[in-house]
């Protein structure tokens, strides 16, 4: 999910530098909303992580 934040993010850079602003505008939004969700989950399997949540929580029992 972040790669293509980051692609996103790339492709409104060139295009702004192009010239085309409503691309920019709309892959940077894009870019915007994948990288919030990226954020989101790792704070989540961080969270679990501690937790003991998951594999590690059943190789224990």
């Amino acid at each position: 999910m972040l790669k293509f934040a980051i692609v996103f993010a790339l492709i409104s850079l060139i295009a702004g530098a192009l010239g085309f602003g409503g691309i920019a505008a709309g892959s940077a939004g894009i870019a915007k909303i994948l990288f919030g969700l990226f954020l989101i989950l790792a704070v989540v399997f961080i969270v679990l992580a501690a937790l003991g949540v998951g594999a590690a929580r059943k190789a224990l029992k």
